[in-house]
């Protein structure tokens, strides 16, 4: 099974089941008089906008190189977790929010209904299939490397989490009474800071990424290390490197022996090449320019 493939499928799963717990938060959050759990059922509605965004950049960035992409389409996948991630913010933002102006209702006098065992119900199926979705989502996503599909992993452990706040909101009101129908909306905003520290954990390296970040130090340490124990090879300097998707790009200077012949040259270039390729993957784009030097490596 190809990669595309892979994150089509699972991500078409994650789909159908947004799909459902979105239709019975919803309705169990209207029915049992939950504010928590209707705004559990908009975050899962959230998800399910996740779920488009990814099936259609992985689509795009699957795509080879072409006359307007010599690089190939693998950005399209960082801005792909770059929106998901901002999804996250937006969605913990809006939950936030929600909780507070329920909250400082109730402080001015305001009530609201108790909850009902429908929407605690609705709850614990959502922790129970989100959590399951997430390792399966997870999974794939560690397995091809897609960074988005690990976000969108996430988008769906965030759902849980979630659920976790509206079950604690929800089984407190109703254990406790009316006069704690204020766990609900607590709940709600508690939950609502993890959402959105997860989606800033994800969006950040997202960014740095499509502002042509380098790889990280110990990456480079190890480019440098590979390139060097290749024979031939006296020095290498000018390295540069970025992130491509799920690939790397790496362009850097060799210097080697001024007295051999251009044919010797080009031949340490290419096994520079296969070494590096064979340590992180065929989809490595590798410029290397050979100078001559003698300095020792």
């Amino acid at each position: 099974m190809n990669r595309e493939k892979e994150i089509r499928n699972i991500t078409l799963w994650g789909s159908a089941v947004n799909v459902l717990l979105t239709v019975f938060k919803l309705i169990a959050g209207s029915l049992g008089h939950s504010a928590a759990m209707i705004a559990d059922g908009m975050h899962s509605l959230s998800d399910l906008v996740g779920d488009v965004v990814v099936l259609v950049f992985t689509h795009i960035s699957s795509k080879g190189k072409d006359r307007d992409h010599s690089f190939g389409h693998g950005k399209f996948e960082t801005l792909a977790t770059l929106i998901v991630s901002l999804l996250l913010i937006i969605v913990g933002a809006n939950l936030m929010g929600d909780g507070i102006q329920s909250i400082w209702g109730i402080y001015r006098g305001e009530t609201i209904p108790q909850p009902g065992y429908l929407a605690l119900l609705a709850a614990v199926v959502s922790i129970a299939a989100k959590e399951m979705l997430y390792q399966a989502t997870v999974r794939v996503g560690k397995q091809t490397g897609s960074t988005v599909v690990i976000a969108n992993a996430w988008h769906h452990r965030s759902d849980a989490f979630s659920s976790i706040g509206s079950l604690i909101g929800i089984g407190g009101a109703i254990a406790l009474g009316n006069k704690w129908t204020v766990l609900d909306p607590l709940a709600s905003c508690a939950i609502s800071i993890a959402i959105i520290v997860v989606g800033i954990r994800m969006a950040t390296p997202s960014l740095a990424e499509l502002m042509e970040a380098s790889l990280p130090e110990e990456v480079l340490q190890g480019i440098i290390d590979t390139a060097s124990a290749v024979k031939g090879v006296n020095n290498i300097h000018e390295l540069k490197t970025r992130r491509n998707g799920m690939s790397y790009i790496i362009d850097a200077h060799i210097a080697v022996d001024p007295t051999i012949s251009i044919v010797e040259a080009h031949d340490i270039a290419t096994n520079v090449e296969e070494a590096l390729r064979r340590k992180y993957g065929k989809e490595t784009q590798i410029n290397i320019h050979v100078e001559p030097g003698t300095d020792a490596k």
